[in-house]
């Protein structure tokens, strides 16, 4: 994944890609495109026709048993009448099971335009089953004969039959992806239209695969939130010169490691090192600078800094430094605010770090100054730094980085499913990629030492994060590949990452935009 050419250096965000959205936006920009002149039945077609080719072509080998398509009354059901019709026309044996009548002009238009379908109960050998009965702009639990289709729809898939959802999941919210039990759709895979719908980053057990379709929306070739994918990352990486020594390929200095704690430094420092830095020095407490040595025998060490003197020498030598791992809770702050105040040097701050300012942000970003930096909080730590508490966190994960990253002026990485990366000017970048392999302790170790060396000198916060949690998280992908991911420790996940850059970028698919796989659950 290493460019030909180093590129010159990001200043910020933004990344062209996908735009992830909410339901409202995503409305939005069906009405500016018709607006600009794309009739709304014009759109409703484009839409129809891509699911049915996209549907025709992961499902070819299905569909000899024929198509079962669920309408709902509204434009997702307007989009099912197309998809039949197209399927229908290339051949396809389709059975529509309309529930209620349509209520958008459009979504009349598409049923009456589809009357030679046949109408009913699927036979129940189907072997494909189309969820279009509630769209994007559904709220609350299904009720009625919706959520009697939705049980229906939900019995095809526990005899076999592939559940395609458009657009969202019936039952699921396309803002927070909460799902409603047994009154929503589990899909097996979801063709999203247009835009990546925020629910889907979330509930990614009830979207199966999801797979961005271009509708001709026009979009802007960037936006306020937006994708991280692999053609973003391999744009921003540097390369490595032919020209490279250890001096040039970066400096990361890790600082945690308090007594008992040497494995969050140690992870932290492997990490780095296999993201290519050429010289990585672990500053730790002094009980755990042995087992530093013994694990990873490339890494220079050294103890905590006692005088101001020290702590300059350190942030003078490196490029970057992450502190954090393992760091502990005994004079922490007063480390950290030694360090900070040393140099201003690019700086990724994780863990403890931060618990040592939590309510106290403003303080932290004072510290921070106006160096490049990333905070890397799970949803626990960075309630603790803003002052909200876990859930508000959870349930604004998209948003709730803004105001955090105005506060210390550097962006903000929050953990989670999914990752989300907020630069200082407000604009996000979302990453998908991962597994539950990850879901296990040192894991956030493993990712500030990437993201420490990834900001070497080449890359901002924002940036350094967006491509150290894409990584991480494609990394973790690899090295579960077909197995449990029970299976899997953080050592398959850093024996894995190296050959990530070496992986080619997916080929252009059109009407294809992006496409996440499903996620494996065991």
């Amino acid at each position: 994944m290493i460019p030909e050419t180093p590129p010159s250096r990001p200043a910020r965000l933004p990344w062209a890609g996908v735009r992830v959205t909410t339901a409202s936006e995503a409305r939005a920009l069906d009405e500016a495109a018709i607006a600009a002149g794309l009739p709304s039945r014009a759109l409703m077609r484009v839409a129809g026709y891509a699911g049915a080719a996209e549907i025709a072509h992961r499902h070819a080998h299905r569909l000899a048993r024929g198509v079962a398509v669920y309408a709902g009354p509204g434009n997702n059901g307007g989009d099912a009448w197309v998809v039949a019709a197209a399927l229908s026309a290339a051949g396809v044996r389709v059975t529509m099971r309309a529930v209620g009548e349509p209520k958008t002009a459009d979504a009349q238009a598409e049923r009456a335009a589809s009357r030679h379908l046949d109408l009913g109960a699927p036979r129940g050998g189907e072997e494909i089953v189309v969820d279009g009965l509630l769209g994007v702009g559904a709220r609350g639990a299904p009720t009625g004969a919706i959520a009697q289709a939705i049980a229906e729809v939900r019995a095809c898939r526990d005899r076999g039959a592939t559940i395609v959802a458009l657009d969202i999941p019936s039952g699921v919210d396309a803002d927070s992806g909460e799902a409603y039990g047994v009154q929503s759709v589990r899909a097996h895979v979801t063709l999203a239209f247009g835009t990546l719908k925020r629910g889907l980053l979330v509930a990614r057990a009830q979207a199966g695969a999801i797979v961005v379709l271009d509708i001709g929306l026009a979009l802007a070739a960037t936006g306020d939130t937006t994708l991280a994918d692999a053609r973003g990352v391999k744009a921003r990486l540097p390369a490595m010169l032919a020209s490279a020594h250890k001096g040039s390929r970066g400096k990361v200095l890790i600082v945690g490691g308090a007594s008992g704690m040497s494995g969050a430094v140690i992870l932290a420092a492997r990490s780095a090192l296999a993201a290519g830095a050429g010289l990585v020095r672990v500053v730790a407490h002094a009980d755990s600078l042995g087992a530093v040595q013994a694990a990873v025998p490339q890494a220079l060490t050294t103890p905590w800094p006692t005088l101001d003197a020290d702590a300059l020498a350190l942030a003078t030598w490196a490029d970057a430094i992450v502190i954090g791992p393992g760091l502990g809770t005994e004079g922490t702050r007063e480390r950290v605010q030694q360090l900070l105040g040393a140099a201003p040097t690019p700086t990724v701050l994780d863990a403890d770090a931060l618990n040592a300012f939590a309510g106290d942000a403003p303080a932290l970003g004072v510290l921070l100054g106006s160096r490049s930096a990333l905070v890397t909080p799970h949803p626990r730590e960075f309630a603790r730094l803003s002052g909200m508490d876990v859930a508000a966190v959870l349930g604004a994960r998209f948003d709730a980085g803004r105001p955090l990253a105005r506060t210390l002026g550097c962006a903000v990485l929050l953990k989670g499913v999914p990752t989300v990366i907020t630069d200082v000017d407000g604009r996000v970048v979302v990453s998908a990629t991962g597994t539950p392999a990850l879901a296990t302790g040192g894991s956030g170790d493993v990712l500030a030492g990437l993201a420490g060396a990834l900001m070497d000198g080449c890359l901002t916060g924002a940036n350094a994060g967006a491509c150290a949690a894409w990584l991480h998280g494609r990394a973790a992908e690899l090295a579960q590949g077909a197995r449990s991911a029970r299976a899997i420790s953080l050592d398959d996940v850093l024996v894995a990452l190296p050959s990530l850059w070496d992986e080619a970028v997916p080929a252009l698919r059109v009407p294809v935009l992006a496409e996440l796989p499903a996620v494996r659950e065991s």
